[in-house]
């Protein structure tokens, strides 16, 4: 029997072309990773720590983290859908209109008694932590309008290869950032809370500037003025959008949610001073598979490359979970906790056993992005809202026990909820994407076309 073996029409994309688009973005969340652990590090060395620290960690930033989920998958989306400039102008007004509406939600809860309902009542916080937390809210407004700018145009900047301006833009932030903190710290008599929410404010309103710089040129010569193929309808942008708003939403809840049950649960002042440190050091790990998402999006439509992005993944996973684990050797951690990050010796040990529960989660992101990546290909984006869904109702199960339980420090039964999420989610993407990566894997084999006589008919299935 012979076959006839047909050459690719293409050249496959090599390692090293996908290397290429993803160590920029990869710089750039792990940077953006650094920006959490410096400002807790600060936090730590001035007045009142202990209540600064679970202000920012526990309160604030997860709040302010909630309020901007709707925005965040403008980033994917963007780098989906800005084909052309009528469709980029679209996406831009719906960012505005978007932001304008979360940014009113942030000023009411800020400014009005909502605020005590939200800190007090529901999430629980300690009375110290209150009036902190309220202040570090207010001076936050802007920060969800920043991101959702920056987000939107680095889709675009992504989209075109322009990927290494989205790293040079983090360093601007993290400049911003380093700046505001240096001056606090040299100062030393500011509140924690203020200088924290500051370098924050600082960091991404330079950022939006600079990237809003760089993608001017690249939006005019570009994006063609008219579409070549079907326009993008409002209707069809908001079916694909929306899942993956939902998506975001959901799983950014995750992080007030764990707050107010860490309010609830043993050494709770403790547990929420540290969350901000654990959860920093898994997110400097995990960033390395937050940007493959959009590497997976901008380059699986190339000939040949889904044989290759799945070896990408797996080397990714495989080295941030080595890096996680020698980081938290004793040595080691017992520097990082204790001198980089000036935590007392009590939150120290806290912080290195809870970061231990974490070690599955570099490779978890890993896998995510890649399965995500082909899911928004395949435009079945409601795939990564079960995924969350499912990923966010075992955390609320386990953080609900742990409270009932009342026996284990809610530091632990946080981050280990947190994992066993993260581990669900990952599962559920594997197993709803399984028939689209088959179909990619067939489409990136070798071309071969056997006789007449083994030929299968016209819509039949491979076995296996």
């Amino acid at each position: 029997m012979s076959v006839v073996i047909e050459e690719p029409t293409a050249e496959p994309l090599s390692l090293r072309r996908i290397a290429t688009t993803w160590w920029p973005l990869a710089a750039s969340w792990l940077l953006m990773g650094v920006e959490g652990p410096a400002i807790s590090a600060v936090v730590a060395r001035l007045i009142d720590p202990k209540i600064n620290l679970a202000a920012y960690g526990g309160v604030v930033f997860p709040l302010a983290l909630l309020i901007e989920s709707p925005v965040v998958m403008l980033l994917a989306a963007s780098t989906a859908l800005s084909k052309d400039l009528p469709s980029y102008r679209r996406l831009r007004t719906f960012m505005h209109g978007l932001s304008a509406l979360l940014t009113l939600a942030h000023v009411v809860i800020a400014f009005t008694p909502l605020s005590y309902v939200v800190v007090r009542d529901i999430i629980g916080a300690p009375p110290e932590v209150v009036a902190p937390a309220r202040l570090g809210l207010m001076i936050m407004v802007p920060w969800t309008w920043a991101i959702a700018y920056r987000r939107f145009n680095q889709g675009v900047l992504i989209r075109y290869g322009h990927s290494l301006a989205v790293g040079v833009g983090t360093l601007v932030r993290l400049s911003a950032d380093g700046l505001v903190l240096l001056v606090g710290y040299m100062l030393g008599s500011v509140p924690g809370i203020i200088v924290a929410v500051l370098a924050i404010d600082a960091g991404v309103l330079s950022e939006a500037i600079y990237v809003r710089l760089r993608v001017r040129p690249v939006v005019r010569e570009r994006l063609k003025v008219k579409s070549d193929g079907p326009r993008l309808g409002f209707r069809a942008f908001l079916a694909f959008y929306l899942p993956l708003s939902l998506t975001s939403v959901i799983s950014l809840m995750t992080s007030p949610v764990g707050s107010a049950a860490l309010s609830r649960m043993p050494s709770a002042l403790e547990s929420l001073a540290v969350w901000p440190v654990a959860t920093g050091v898994s997110f400097l790990f995990r960033s390395f598979g937050f940007a493959y998402n959009e590497v997976v999006v901008a380059l699986i439509e190339e000939p040949g490359v889904a044989p290759r992005l799945r070896r990408f993944t797996l080397l990714i996973a495989v080295a941030t979970t080595l890096a996680l684990t020698i980081l938290l050797i004793p040595p080691v951690g017992s520097f990082l906790f204790l001198t980089v990050f000036g935590l007392p010796l009590n939150l120290a040990d806290l912080a290195r056993a809870s970061v231990w529960l974490a070690l599955p989660m570099p490779a978890l992101s890993v896998l995510q992005s890649w399965y995500q990546g082909i899911i928004l290909n395949s435009r079945r984006t409601r795939v990564i809202s079960e995924a969350v869904i499912l990923s966010l109702a075992v955390i609320v199960a386990l953080l609900g026990t742990g409270v009932v339980h009342g026996g284990v420090t809610g530091l632990y039964v946080g981050v280990g909820a947190l994992t066993a999420g993260e581990l669900l989610r990952t599962f559920w993407l594997w197993w709803r994407s399984r028939g689209v990566r088959a179909h990619l894997y067939l489409r990136d084999a070798p071309l071969v076309t056997p006789p007449a006589s083994d030929a299968r008919p016209p819509g039949a299935q491979p076995v296996g």
